[in-house]
């Protein structure tokens, strides 16, 4: 089969080469990829950043369709459209999986770095961890939903804000757009979106932000939103940007969260007096679980949440990952293996 791989090579990239699949082992079901979502996290990844994987096929915004699957495996059948997820495994018995926090399982396997992924024709899954998506959802916006999507919702769940109030979006590029759709349509909260460039905060309005703020524009955003609205109620960084996780903290009104979600390489400063004379709290949120999931795409499917993606072949990857790395791309990029 055609895949993409990390290059052995030329760090920072993908070669496409023929790759032979696995015969299928237990609890397994071989997926028919339609679409795969390009991810900053997939930029990380073939970069190297969370550690060398020459040769590893990256992508966990995958959506296809089962072929076959191994002789024990009762929670699929052959015909049903699935997803193939950054959290592809857990270990289904520590603290963490046993409580409802599986994607921080110790012994977690993430699709496209510890185990092969999406960007390939063809993808092995944990039948269990492989998430049905609804009849009704395109399944190309699905592809978005298996990871920009589902991190968002999940992390304006954890941020707890209530229907009314005020939540800021650091970030309005792949997840940030999501963002604010979770916030406005499911979770019934005013958005303030932030991004330095003017282009992402039209297509924020367009998507339902309530109030835009561009940093370079008026300055500090954590001051203009506080002159605003008296602060936040919650914010969510999606921006690869220490700046944007300072200002998200300074945005927010007492009692509120800062959940962390873009990966930037830096460390954080946190003003002291005022986290503790504010009870402010910083939370990270990774990605979400599988009901999350299922959760994220039901919206979807109801037309609450409407991923805005763009076509791409799977040989068009490292023009992509460029253009990624550069903040040129609106929305989400989505490789057809049709194409």
């Amino acid at each position: 089969m055609k895949a993409a791989v990390v290059s052995e090579k030329n760090k920072g990239k993908v070669d496409i080469i023929d790759v032979e699949l696995p015969e299928l082992q237990s609890g397994q079901a071989l997926v028919n990829v339609e679409y795969c979502g390009v991810c900053h996290t997939d930029l990380h990844v073939i970069k190297g950043d969370f550690g060398e994987v020459p040769g590893r096929i990256p992508g966990h915004e995958g959506i296809g369709v089962v072929k076959e699957i191994a002789d024990d495996v009762t929670s699929l059948k052959v015909g049903d459209r699935v997803s193939i997820a950054w959290f592809y495994e857990g270990c289904g018995t520590c603290e963490y999986c046993i409580t409802g926090r599986e994607t921080f399982c110790r012994d977690v396997k993430n699709a496209g770095f510890s185990v092969n992924g999406a960007m390939a024709e063809q993808c092995i899954v944990t039948a269990d961890y492989a998430v049905k998506v609804p009849d009704n959802l395109d399944p190309a916006q699905a592809s978005s939903i298996t990871c920009a999507g589902v991190t968002c919702y999940k992390a304006i769940k954890v941020a707890d804000v209530k229907p009314g109030q005020w939540i800021a979006i650091y970030g309005c590029g792949g997840l940030g757009n999501l963002a604010i759709q979770y916030a406005k349509n499911v979770f019934n909260a005013k958005v303030i979106a932030v991004d330095i460039n003017n282009d992402k905060l039209e297509l924020a309005k367009e998507v339902g932000a309530d109030l835009t703020c561009n940093p370079i524009e008026i300055g500090d955003s954590g001051k203009w939103i506080q002159e605003q609205v008296g602060g936040a109620h919650g914010a969510v960084v999606t921006a690869v940007s220490k700046v944007a996780f300072n200002e998200a903290v300074n945005s927010l009104r007492a009692a509120s969260k800062v959940v962390a979600v873009g990966l930037p390489p830096e460390t954080m400063d946190l003003e002291i007096v005022k986290t503790v004379l504010d009870g402010i709290e910083v939370v990270g949120s990774l990605v979400g679980t599988r009901k999350d999931l299922e959760e994220a795409f039901q919206f979807g499917a109801e037309g609450k949440v409407v991923p805005i993606v763009q076509m791409k072949p799977l040989e068009e990857i490292n023009n992509i990952l460029d253009d990624m790395e550069h903040g040129k791309i609106q929305g989400r990029i989505v490789l057809d293996m049709s194409l």
